[in-house]
């Protein structure tokens, strides 16, 4: 079976500030680096990172400083759907496919091996953890119009799994549209995706804050 393994870097980062969250530091090593690092224990035969033109040639430079060799790095595109697709078209073939946002420098091994063997089994699953607040609804005057049972809901994260022929057609597809995350595509299409339970330590860095968490669920990782 052969896996390949997408990490996405094409953001601006605007939300975080005059840096990049993904050169910020957890442990004096690149968030960018741990989100590829993550993927290694699993043997994928390829990481690809899809980049924005800025963030390129910084990121070849951290890849030569880890001796990481077996990554390459793609051009992102105009929307995260845009820099999937890029390096989707890039990979070689593989049975399956691991989509990862970079800014998640913290998941585990453990979940992204049962994600994989949920995959296996079912052709398309994500990793996710089930909500804890009350989620609503509202309509565009913000009046609420639902509450949502909470035990049916979770809080996506990734990676996200799939068979590489089913998502590389689904991208194909859906090329002029716009999703959230790349199981929405499928779902489109009337596939059905499944939840692999994660972890709440999973989180996805956005403002300097998360960067301190970060840091605390880091050595909490270490400690276990």
């Amino acid at each position: 079976m052969k896996l390949s393994v997408i990490v996405t870097a094409g953001g601006s980062s605007s939300r975080y500030g005059k840096t990049n969250k993904l050169l910020e530091k957890i442990h004096d090593k690149e968030v960018i680096i741990h989100s590829i690092e993550a993927f290694l224990p699993i043997n994928p035969c390829e990481i690809i990172v899809s980049a924005s033109e800025s963030l390129e040639p910084v990121i070849k430079e951290l890849l030569k400083k880890y001796n990481l060799d077996n990554v390459k790095v793609v051009r992102g595109g105009a929307t995260r759907q845009a820099s999937v697709f890029n390096a989707l078209k890039a990979c070689s073939e593989p049975d399956f496919v691991a989509i990862h946002d970079a800014a998640r420098p913290l998941v585990t091994t453990k979940d992204i091996k049962n994600c994989l063997d949920k995959a296996i089994q079912k052709k398309a699953a994500i990793v996710a953890v089930k909500a804890v607040d009350t989620i609503k609804k509202a309509d565009e005057d913000g009046k609420i119009v639902d509450t949502p049972k909470r035990d049916n809901l979770w809080y996506v994260q990734t990676p996200q799994i799939f068979d590489y022929k089913l998502i590389l057609d689904s991208h194909k597809k859906h090329e002029s549209e716009s999703f959230s995350d790349d199981a929405g595509l499928l779902e489109a299409d009337g596939c059905i995706v499944y939840v692999s339970e994660g972890s709440y330590s999973n989180i996805k860095i956005t403002t300097k804050k998360d960067i301190y968490l970060a840091q605390m669920l880091f050595d909490e990782q270490i400690e276990q």
